[in-house]
């Protein structure tokens, strides 16, 4: 980089405009300095000139120059001349100056020996210890190597900003002051070496750098932004070191129909290294403003923060759609952390709590229908592991009473790995015990301990083979079981007890082979399962209600979630994957079912695939090409009409600036509208980006409810119901990021109402704006 590219940073009606001699490197390359104290001594340079080596002042190369054996300014350079007349001695011909981590790059150094000025001219170069590096036609440093005065100089941060002035002086503090500033953290010049106007600047008529503080104090600034002078910026300072620093973030421009126009405005705490707040304010001009605060802290175990806003304000009735007459406090709380105290042991937590139903959308924090918060104790070590853990969840659905909502409190899990001493496998030990509390619902309590011996070989053929055998003993208690509505649920209440026993061979059998110029895998996979009957129904269904068959479940020891149901009876599952990687290319796809000998089993509700002996195809299909092409199919096809039950879709085409995602799923599986863990739905979902003009791009995705009538009788949608949508258009380049975005919501839940939500935002990059 040459000074005279620093027309595009300092070239205004104010500033005017200076050029330089040319030949300095590039910043973003900096020079390697030879260790000039371990480096063996150089005879010429690359020009084959002879190169002289010495330490100033006043003493000989390679001795000290006190008897603290501190070594003041080593010198490297061409010529070496000496002028006993004025007692000046000048180094010319690539000029290299180092002490106590400074260094100085120069065509010519001259030191005075009477007043230990040293005057370096000509392509300057001066690095200080925190990495920045300052470029100039002519300094003037002290025999201590401090920075004296300077002309036309461009300081290039350790963490990328750009700081140039026209004139610059050294205080008598240290402090050197800047006049006709500017700062900007862009690029000022294109990869092939041309100069490029940065996109945003920040000017000042006076700026003020501190080394000892490594902070940069503006006066007098403004924010220009394609070179309109726009913003005034009184009190702003950064940090030379990267660090962040205190100050006013850049405010959020909205408009909402259920708000009106909104200002936000953030105030940053930089209140130790490790230790950050940042509070801030929200007015409407339809509702009453509100405030927020956060909180972080990094502590020698671990990291957490505390998020909260809050409000005073009238609700819209969740049922009425009225505006209340009182106004209530409104508020949402976010904390989460993980401390961990050892390499075994840690502990994790999160809690979010809001005051109300519709907060969270209402002021468009979160469009999540649930909160839950945990705390987690875990101590995991090469061979066994135990959680001892607790969850509550906040409903936010308008319709579903909170006290049905469980809450799971204790969760203990502790389990144990061992070697098995006779036929070579594994043993794992497995306890857990769980309790669930619902204030107006049914209460559960369960807890059991299982034994399972895995062992796995491979035959003379290539055959991968795994035996399984596994032992359980449960006990549950559970009350006012009559509260649960779904009877298969409920479970006899009181204390019941049962066992559990299981077999399993599963055998896997590859087969390599090569095809269209890459290698194939087919691995025929057979597996075998026998369960005697359990009381399934006589114990309590908290955490195995989401059956469904799949791809993923398929060759699962039980097809249920969780411990409550256990798949019983003996069976047969059979499948196929099959595997194609070429270069660049990855194809993967899975097909399989199972057939159950036993016809009998009022557990697997109809529709799930699994209900009656021979069960759905389900299946799964993946292609991959380099990173520009993504796409998964899962899917389940019904055995006897070959209907499809299940279809999902997920694909992505194109790189990180431009590309088209869609996302669909179906599911068509005509299961009893009383479980409500397994309704019917149809959805879509899709989002795409096109990059234009090098640095701009629109944007926009949308998320659609396609389910109908046929499909869930609880809905009243015609199958085609938006949900959301968003469009945007956005500019980012190395250094500034800024958008316009419009989103719409299309449904009301209390006083979250539909309508179009309009944002402005704004980023610049080393100024820690948003």
């Amino acid at each position: 980089m040459t000074l005279g590219m620093l027309a595009g940073l300092l070239a205004t009606p104010a500033f005017g405009q200076s050029g330089a001699p040319p030949g300095i490197e590039t910043a973003r390359e900096p020079l390697q300095l030879p260790d000039l104290e371990e480096s063996d001594t150089q005879d010429r340079d690359d020009a084959g000139l002879p190169v002289t080596e010495g330490a100033l002042p006043g003493e000989t190369a390679g001795q000290p120059a006190d008897p603290s054996g501190e070594r003041k300014i080593d010198f490297e350079a061409n010529t070496l001349e000496y002028d006993s007349d004025n007692g000046a001695v000048t180094a010319s011909g690539n000029v290299i100056l180092r002490n106590q981590g400074r260094s100085v790059r120069a065509d010519s150094v001259t030191w005075n020996r009477d007043s230990g000025q040293i005057v370096a001219t000509g392509n300057v170069r001066f690095v200080d210890p925190d990495g920045n590096q300052l470029y100039t036609d002519r300094v003037e440093l002290t025999d201590e190597f401090d920075v004296g005065s300077l002309e036309n100089l461009l300081l290039v941060l350790r963490e990328g900003g750009r700081l140039a002035a026209e004139r610059g002086t050294r205080e008598v503090d240290g402090t050197v002051t800047l006049t006709r500033a500017a700062y900007t953290a862009c690029d000022v010049e294109t990869s092939d070496g041309c100069p490029k106007r940065p996109s945003w600047r920040i000017t000042a008529e006076r700026v003020v750098y501190d080394s000892q503080t490594n902070s940069i104090r503006f006066r007098s600034a403004y924010l220009e932004l394609f070179g309109a002078k726009l913003i005034p910026l009184p009190g702003l300072s950064l940090r030379t070191d990267g660090s962040a620093t205190s100050g006013v973030l850049v405010p959020d421009v909205r408009f909402s129909r259920s708000n009106g126009l909104e200002l936000s405005g953030s105030y940053y705490y930089r209140l130790a290294n490790n230790m950050d707040a940042t509070v801030g304010a929200s007015v409407y001009s339809k509702v009453a403003p509100m405030v927020s605060g956060s909180f972080r802290h990094l502590t020698d175990v671990g990291a957490y923060q505390i998020t909260g806003y809050a409000t005073y304000s009238s609700r819209i009735s969740n049922f009425t759609g009225i505006p209340n007459t009182e106004k209530d406090f409104r508020g949402y709380i976010f904390a989460n952390g993980k401390l961990q105290f050892d390499p075994n042991w840690s502990l994790t937590a999160s809690i979010r709590r809001t005051t109300d139903k519709t907060f969270l959308r209402r002021y468009d924090l979160s469009r999540d229908d649930r909160l839950r918060s945990l705390v987690e104790l875990e101590r995991i070590d090469r061979d066994s592991y135990l959680l001892v853990a607790g969850y509550a969840t906040q409903t936010l659905r308008l319709l579903q009473p909170q006290g049905q909502v469980p809450i799971a409190l204790p969760l203990i899990d502790y389990r144990r790995r061992l070697a098995d001493p006779l036929l070579g496998g594994k043993v794992e030990l497995q306890a857990n015990t769980l309790a669930i509390q619902r204030p107006e619902g049914q209460d559960t309590q369960r807890a059991f301990a299982s034994a399972r011996w895995d062992l796995r070989s491979y035959t003379g053929m290539g055959q991968i083979v795994q035996l399984t055998a596994l032992a359980r003993a449960d006990v549950y208690h559970s009350d006012e079981n009559y509260l649960t509505e779904t009877a298969i649920y409920r479970g006899n209440p009181g204390w019941q007890a049962r066992g559990v026993g299981t077999l399993a061979a599963d055998i896997k059998w590859p087969f390599v082979g090569s095809l269209l110029g890459g290698t194939q895998v087919l691995t025929p996979r057979i597996q075998f399962v026998a369960t005697p009957n359990i009381r399934n129904l006589s114990v309590p269904n908290e955490d195995s209600r989401a059956i469904d068959l799949e791809d993923s479940n398929l060759f699962s020891l039980n097809r249920f979630p969780g411990y409550d149901r256990v798949e019983d009876g003996a069976r047969i599952t059979y499948g196929v994957d099959w595997q194609l990687t070429r270069p660049d290319w990855r194809v993967e796809a899975t097909l399989g079912q199972s057939y159950r000998f036993d016809a009998d089993r009022t557990i697997l509700p109809d529709g799930t695939g699994l209900a009656e002996q021979l069960s759905d195809f389900v299946g799964r299909t993946q292609v991959r090409y380099k990173d520009f092409i993504s796409f998964t199919h899962r899917y389940r096809i019904d055995k006897d009409n070959f209907a499809v039950r299940r279809n999902e879709i997920d694909a992505t085409i194109g790189n990180r600036r431009t590309y088209a995602e869609v996302g669909y799923l179906r599911l068509n599986r005509n299961v009893d509208p009383s479980l409500e863990d397994l309704r019917d739905r149809e959805e879509a979902r899709v989002a795409a980006r096109v990059a234009f003009a090098r640095y701009w791009s629109v944007f926009g995705s949308g998320v659609i409810n396609l389910t109908d009538r046929q499909e869930d009788s609880t809905f009243t949608s015609d199958g085609f119901d938006p949900i959301v949508t968003r469009l945007g258009v956005a500019y980012q380049d190395d250094c500034l990021e800024m958008g316009l975005t419009w989103k719409r919501n299309y449904q009301d839940l209390g006083d979250a109402q539909r309508g179009d939500t309009f944002q402005v935002y704004f980023r610049l990059r080393n100024l820690g704006f948003r």
